[in-house]
């Protein structure tokens, strides 16, 4: 249940307005927090700033995409699961690979071992042992690309 009610066009005032359109315009469509977080404009700003940021990174949208998929998963997000499924098909991840990421996995090894950190990350409450660590590293993450994950994280419990 909602307590803040969305931001619609015909209500909103010119500086929600404009960014709403602009939210529109890339990714075709606007998600309710974005609507809800438009009565802050200022907060909106911030969270639009904070995605991208985190799109201008190493990590590729399909890695960003299973993360967030993982997560609405493990946090029983229906809303976020819906929405990143959809942005997960419009970047190409397959109904199997949507799958996979559900289950905090995927069929590309290097994708699955940030998939399990970014899922372990949440289960402990960032407290990871040098093992589960390493294993993302292993798999050839740099410490910049581990910080992303870190980061992506961070975005989809806000969120």
């Amino acid at each position: 249940m909602s307590r803040i009610d969305a931001v619609t066009n015909e209500a909103a005032n010119s500086a929600q307005k404009s960014l709403l359109d602009a939210i529109q315009v890339q990714l075709g469509m606007v998600p309710n927090i974005f609507r809800v977080l438009a009565h802050s404009p200022a907060a909106l700003e911030s969270f639009i700033g904070l995605h991208k940021i985190a799109g201008h990174g190493e990590l590729d949208i399909r890695t960003r995409e299973r993360i967030a998929i993982a997560l609405a998963q493990q946090n029983c997000s229906e809303y976020c699961l819906s929405t990143h499924s959809y942005m997960g098909r419009k970047v190409g991840l397959t109904g199997d690979e949507i799958a996979a990421n559900r289950q905090g996995s995927s069929h590309d090894a290097k994708s699955s071992a940030a998939v399990a950190f970014a899922c372990t990350l949440v289960k402990s409450t960032g407290e990871i042992t040098s093992a589960e660590f390493d294993a993302v590293r292993k798999v050839g993450y740099k410490d910049s690309e581990i910080v992303e994950i870190i980061m992506h994280v961070g975005m989809n419990v806000l969120t």
